[in-house]
């Protein structure tokens, strides 16, 4: 891509006061440290979380951390949601188009790492595949008339949907034959296929919302390597086999902190300088941490037009949502 590397940082962030701004999985890790410096600045947060409880945890937390002179975190929401079950996303989505109130940006961060065994969503979906792309594409079909609804309150930027992928990406290949992993299972090889669909997504949704005229843009983002939740799913191979707590101290000290895991989902929701159908990533030590925000690195099969235009179609059928575009 021809986007340049950013210097921009969180200081650069604009007031995000007036806009309403839904993450999914914001208990913990980049999410929560999303939700938090976007609370500080005056958005009002919807936190999306599995766990109800976790959820109001962070909730109470989100108040303390997020203090400033325009924070917003006082009147962030909790609202429990389940990606794993497209009962629970059509629940949630209804119910928040029935609050008639504009969505400014949707931030898909929510995921489900290594499985160790296939384990299937409530829908008898992969639950890697099912949770992080099938659970996230149907949020955003049923979420973009609320995204539309911001168009008509607020013109001057675009709306934003931010769809969190990863560095594993780059391992994965879109199996049609074997989307849900029935035939053989294995949990790197699950996620990275997820990982890569995440991105396919985006662009495609990005290709739709151009075609459509709409106002909302999709970008797409991964954190590098940083210290979250998804490193305490244990799995049959590779660090799962060392001692959790060595782990995170290595991750602390060779990656990205949680915070600066969450800085290219906070530029790509917030920057003027972030272009809808871009990928951006940390550019430090490999696109592993820190340094500048920019254009992260993509692999062949995630710009494949004709793969991102089956994975939407596919997903369509899985789910029965699509986007709804107005005449």
């Amino acid at each position: 891509m021809a986007y340049a590397k950013s210097n921009w940082t969180l200081d650069e962030m604009p007031s995000q006061a007036g806009k309403r701004i839904f993450i999914t999985g914001a208990n913990s890790g980049v999410g929560y440290c999303a939700a938090v410096e976007l609370a500080r600045r005056g958005a009002t947060i919807v936190l999306a979380c599995r766990d109800r409880a976790r959820g109001e945890d962070a909730l109470m937390r989100l108040v303390s951390d997020a203090a400033g002179p325009e924070s917003a975190a006082s009147k962030a929401e909790l609202v429990p949601l389940d990606l794993a079950s497209l009962a629970s996303v059509r629940e949630v989505a209804a119910a928040e188009l029935a609050r008639h109130q504009p969505l400014h940006c949707l931030i898909n961060n929510a995921g489900i790492m290594r499985t160790p065994r296939r384990l299937e969503t409530q829908d008898g979906f992969e639950l890697q595949f099912g949770t992080n792309v099938l659970g996230h594409f149907a949020l955003t079909c049923l979420l973009m008339p609320a995204l539309e609804m911001a168009r008509a309150a607020r013109n001057e930027d675009a709306r934003r949907v931010v769809t969190l992928s990863s560095l594993a990406h780059k391992m994965g290949r879109i199996d049609f034959d074997d989307l849900q992993s029935t035939r053989r299972y294995n949990p790197t090889r699950a996620y990275a296929q997820s990982k890569l669909a995440n991105i396919l997504f985006a662009f495609e949704l990005e290709r739709r919302l151009r075609a459509a005229n709409l106002a909302a843009v999709s970008i797409a983002v991964h954190p590098g390597v940083a210290r979250s939740r998804l490193f305490k799913v244990r799995s049959s191979t590779g660090l799962a086999r060392v001692p959790e707590a060595i782990v995170h101290t290595a991750l602390g000290l060779l990656f990205n902190s949680t915070l600066g895991g969450a800085i290219p989902t906070l530029f790509a929701a917030t920057s003027p300088q972030a272009k809808g159908g871009a990928y951006y990533g940390p550019q430090g030590l490999q696109e592993t941490r820190g340094g500048n925000v920019g254009p992260a690195c993509l692999s062949p099969a995630a710009k494949d037009v004709a793969t991102q235009h089956k994975l939407w179609q596919v997903c369509t059928e899985l789910t029965g949502c699509d986007l709804k575009i107005e005449e």
